[in-house]
This record gives structure tokens, sequence and C-alpha cells, in this order.
């Protein structure tokens, strides 16, 4: 029991000597002579935070960022009306006999392109061959029985009713003449217009009918582009406002026109317009029934633009960092129409200010910035405020 004793108490004082020499050292810590006395740097001052001791070296200072500048400018800019339109073709027939009778000979093939009068379809004609000839015998016939009586009537030698009764024979032999002509007529299927034709729906021997489809046919130089625009832009809408086209078809292209009509009707029940647009399509690129992207370019009027790339949004607020000397300052603007890549600004920059345009991300109000111009922020602001091959502001 006495030997418990003994071991308890010896590490009692232990523990309390140990607790001693702790808060001894902890206290004179700072003071000369302590055990971790400061890193003195030169001159016996403590050396500064975070440096290399022996080796005297801060750390290094951070560049500035760099960022791509770009100026504010007026250009032109232009408002525009986007909807979805229909291609159509300037004229459109589907090809039919106006007689039953069967195909004796065709003249085409898918696809063609055909001149305005072209024979396309020949029809079996011997009958009416045979009764153009009769016709044309008994039209001469007529003919000679009548100068002769002019001859005689002209000497006194037969009566004026014999000449009136040769006078209505040859009138009525040339009438069946031209009867007959017009039934061969029928008889060839022809060209209305000169235009694309479609996929041949018959072959020789083929017993046609007035419903029977041959082919149809395309006026495609012009392509007619129909489009509805809700009604409150009706009074934006006026023949000769041009428009900028474009096709999934050819990602690369902008098909110009101008707006031929505006319909005369408002749909109840959508409440929007029709519009007709002309599209020059002499090369044949458009076809019938394709969809396309319209721009109608409703107005142009001069203002200041930016790259979009420099406008940034702190809550409902529009901002800019606008260049001073070495450093940049938030500078809050007013905005207008947006197009593809340039915003229009309202107030809060004047034209020729400089404007951050690539590297917004990296800065703070008053940073201090490296900085190069270059062309590349100057033809963004370029291009969307070009005319009506980039005329893609949403209205």
């Amino acid at each position: 029991m006495k030997n418990a004793l003994l071991i308890v108490l010896a590490f009692a004082l232990g523990g309390g000597v140990v607790w001693y020499v702790t808060k001894d050292r902890g206290g004179n810590a700072g003071a000369a002579g302590a055990p971790f006395p400061a890193a003195a740097g030169a001159g016996g001052r403590p050396a500064p935070a975070g440096g290399a001791g022996g080796f005297g070296g801060g750390r290094p200072q951070a560049q500035p960022p760099l960022v791509t500048v770009g100026h504010a400018r007026r250009d032109s800019i232009f408002d525009v009306v986007e909807a979805l339109g229909t291609a159509l073709a300037n004229e459109s027939v589907t090809l039919t006999a106006k007689v039953t009778d069967t195909v004796r000979r065709v003249n085409f093939e898918d696809g063609d392109y055909v001149e305005a009068g072209a024979v396309l379809i020949e029809l079996t004609n011997q009958e009416e061959e045979a009764l153009l000839a009769e016709a044309r015998a008994n039209l001469d016939d007529a003919e000679s029985q009548l100068r002769r009586l002019e001859d005689l009537s002209g000497r006194g030698l037969t009566s004026a009713a014999e000449l009136d009764v040769a006078r209505s024979r040859t009138g009525a032999s040339r009438a069946r003449l031209n009867s007959i002509v017009a039934r061969l007529r029928d008889r060839l299927i022809q060209a209305p217009f000169s235009g694309l034709l479609g996929f041949r729906q018959v072959s020789p021997g083929t017993l046609l009918s007035p419903n029977t489809a041959i082919t149809s046919i395309d006026d495609i130089s012009i392509i007619k582009l129909d489009f509805t625009v809700p009604e409150t832009f009706l009074g934006a809408m006026a023949p000769g406002a041009k428009i900028v086209a474009k096709s999934v078809s050819f990602t690369d292209r902008q098909f110009q026109g101008t707006v031929r009509t505006v319909g005369s009707r408002v749909d109840p029940v959508t409440r929007a317009v029709t519009v007709r647009a002309h599209i020059d399509n002499k090369d044949r690129s458009l076809r019938p029934g394709m969809l396309l992207t319209v721009e109608v370019v409703t107005a142009e009027r001069p203002a200041l633009v930016v790259p979009e790339g420099s406008v940034f949004q702190v809550q409902n607020r529009a901002y800019v960092y606008r260049v001073d000397g070495e450093a940049v300052h938030q500078q809050q603007i007013e905005v207008g129409a947006r197009r593809f890549g340039v915003v229009e600004v309202l107030s809060g920059l004047n034209d020729g200010d400089l404007i951050v345009v690539e590297g917004i991300i990296k800065l703070r109000e008053g940073a201090r910035v490296r900085f190069e111009e270059t062309a590349v922020s100057e033809s963004s602001s370029s291009q969307g405020a070009a005319p009506s091959s980039t005329a893609d502001a949403r209205s």
C-alpha cells in the first residue's frame, strides 16, 4: 500500500515540474536568450514574413493581367424583324392532257429545264391528221370556186347571190380547218412557260385522260417567299423593304430580296399578317417548299456600338471596363438593340472610349492592366453593323 502511494506521489511531482518548465519558457519566448529567437534580417531587424532568411529574397510581385481592348465607335445599324418563311415557285403547274388519248412520244426527261412552248408529250393523232387533210382540200376547192365567181362577177356574168354562197362556203371550210388544227394542238402537251420539270409520270402507250398528271413544271428564276409577322410589325412592313433569307442547305450564303406584297388581312386567330417577298434565283439554288429564315430590314440609324463580349451584367445593370491610363474602371451603360457580336450603347460611353473587350473576368475596379489593341475587336463591331449581309438584330 505504501509503495502504491509513493508511485502516485512521484507521478504528481513529475507532472508539476513539467508544467512549471513549460510555463516559464512560454513567458520568456520573446526575451533575449530565449530558446527560439526570431530570425533577424539585415541590420538586426526581423526578416519579412515569407522571406527566404539567409537568401534575402521576398515574394515576386505578379504582373498585371493582359487584356484586349477596343474602341466604342459610331456606325450604321439596322433594325430587323425575324421570321420563318416558305419558298414558292414564281409559277407552278401540274401538266395534264385536255383530251383522252394514248401517248405516242415523250420528249423530256426528269428534271429537264425547258423553254416556253417546248413540246413535251405527243398523243396519237392519225384520225385528226386525216381530217386535217380533208379540211385543207375542201378549203382549197372553196377558194378556187370563189375566185372564179369573183372573176365572172366582174364581167357581169354571175349573180350576187351565187357569189355570196361561194364566200360562205369558203369561210366554213376555213373554220373547219382551224377546228381540226386546234384539236391537233390539244394532242401536243407543251410547256406553258420556261421552267424546271419534275418527275415524269407517263410513258409511251399510256392512256391519258384530263385527270392524269404528266409532270410538274416550276418557274424558279424568281422565288416567292411567304412569311408571317405579328400584327405589331404591320406598320414596319412596306413594299420595297429589303430582306435577307438564309437556308440550312446553304450555310455560307445569304439570299437578298425585296418585299412585294403585304397581306390584306390579319389572321384573327394568330394575330399575324402574311408578307410576300421576291428573291432573284437565276442560279436555281432555292427550290419550292424550302424553309428559310427571314430578316426584314425595317430601319437604319447611326448608333454607338461596342463588341458584345465587353458587356457584363451585375444584377439588372450593364457595365463595361473603361481603360483610363493603365487602370480600368467599371462604367455603367444603358444598352439598346443587341446583335450577333454587337451591342448598341444608349448612354454611358462616348465615341472613341477605350474599353476592355477580352479578359474582363480577370478584372476588378481600379485594377492595373497590360493591354493590346487588335483588329479583332474592331472587326466584330463592323460586322455587326454591316448592311443587309449581317442585319441580324432581333426586334
